[in-house]
């Protein structure tokens, strides 16, 4: 999937299973260097981000096997502890094998990360953790870290709340000696998804789906199989989708505490929603139109941490408002150049204004028309898919590869709910 071709104005409706997280099997790759035992993984997306980091488990010497959406890992053996620099700078998530690998192998040298040029993407968090456990690290054109003997728990503050950070430490610290604790730690599904994997490898993490995480270090981890929990981010888009279109759609497999600040933000769009078990029931044919606030102030919808508004979920919704009638702010705290795909938005009718590189104004409701576009990054062209199949006339989405990086199937689960598309 490159090249879309989408014919705007078609009746959205049907069901939608929603894949495993992208944002938990990716570290929980990283994860099975822990052991030397087999590590099974149920439920895994079969996106492009998947492969990438399976290609550099492989260059370091982790065995794997992927049919039917079963992953199956093992690292009997390391043969290296550098990975190369074309590899790193394929996916973000590569600079999670630095943990890992330093406990398992004594070091690792790794090039910096590659990913979505959205805005400035620290690393601090990962050199402040696992420094602090006792892994040394130095940094020039590479990262290099070294880890003599057996990482020491002790207490951490974040100075901000980073997934992956989060996620480094975490695993660095599952073998330390001692007790962690990770304070202002992350609390994404997908971090409570890796550490749930980790505790059935035989580690201790307490404190799950709360900002303070505690790690009772142990001495050896086993193997397991865990079942990948379903991804809120393509739940999420597939909402934005529905509500820009007013299509009816059925959302399956779902975990509803993972949706309750997303059906918030919907609400104040004017879209309503039910929760229903392992299911979102979206109705059709609604009317969006944003809720002020208090006192008829305009409403601002802004991203945080978990469990507030997720970032990766700011560009379908900006879509979602362009089809609301009224005026609603959109507040990106998080990255400073997640909001330039606006523009392609505003080419296409949108009502939009940019006031800085976090803040856009969206009235709606505008017809929005075709355009050719090409995808920035991998929420932007989901976000443009979507803004294609409520315009009128044909949209070229070209660079959708960026797409296939985080969503499973996308062609085929948009024909089946009667999206008019055509691969180039």
């Amino acid at each position: 999937m490159n090249t879309l071709l989408i014919e705007g104005g078609a009746r959205i409706k049907g069901e939608v299973t929603i894949s495993g997280n992208k944002n938990a099997v990716l570290p929980m790759i990283a994860a099975a260097l822990l052991t030397d035992e087999e590590v099974v993984l149920n439920n895994v997306p079969d996106i492009v981000d998947l492969q990438v980091m399976l290609e550099i488990a492989a260059e370091i010497g982790i065995e794997s096997s992927f049919s039917n959406n079963r992953l199956a890992l093992r690292a009997a053996n390391v043969r290296t502890a550098a990975i190369s620099r074309e590899s790193c700078s394929r996916v973000r998530t590569s600079i999670l094998f630095a943990g890992p690998l330093a406990v398992r192998a004594g070091s690792a040298e790794l090039w910096p990360p590659g990913g979505d040029v959205i805005g400035r993407r620290r690393l601090d968090g990962h050199f402040y953790g696992l420094n602090a456990l006792g892994i040394k690290v130095a940094c020039d054109d590479t990262y290099k870290f070294t880890c003599p003997e057996r990482p020491r728990g002790r207490e951490l503050f974040l100075d901000e709340a980073s997934v992956t950070a989060t996620e480094q430490i975490m695993m660095a610290a599952v073998l330390a000696d001692g007790e962690t604790i990770i304070r202002n730690a992350a609390a994404e599904p997908h971090v409570t998804d890796l550490a749930e994997l980790l505790n059935r490898m035989g580690a201790r993490i307490t404190g799950m789906t709360s900002n303070t995480l505690t790690i009772q270090g142990v001495e050896k981890l086993h193997g397991a199989e865990h079942t990948v929990v379903s991804d809120h981010i393509e739940a999420g888009s597939f909402l934005a989708l529905g509500a820009a279109t007013g299509g009816e759609l059925v959302l399956k497999g779902i975990t509803p505490r993972h949706y309750w600040m997303t059906r918030r933000v919907f609400e104040r769009l004017g879209v309503s929603m039910t929760i229903d078990g392992d299911r979102i029931l979206l109705p059709g044919n609604q009317e969006p139109h944003i809720k002020s606030d208090f006192g008829g102030y305009t409403p601002v919808i802004s991203d945080g941490p978990w469990p507030q508004f997720p970032s990766d979920m700011m560009s379908c919704a900006i879509v979602a408002a362009t089809q609301s009638s009224g005026s609603v702010v959109f507040f990106e705290k998080m990255f400073e150049s997640r909001l330039y795909f606006v523009d392609r938005l505003i080419s296409m009718g949108a009502n939009a204004i940019v006031c800085d590189p976090h803040r856009v104004v969206i009235t709606g409701r505008t017809q929005l028309r075709g355009q050719k576009l090409s995808s920035p990054d991998l929420r932007a062209g989901m976000a443009m898919i979507i803004a294609a199949i409520c315009a009128r006339g044909t949209s070229e989405i070209s660079n959708c590869r960026m797409v296939a990086r985080g969503y499973e199937n996308l062609t085929g689960k948009l024909a089946a709910i009667g999206v008019r598309l055509t691969e180039k």
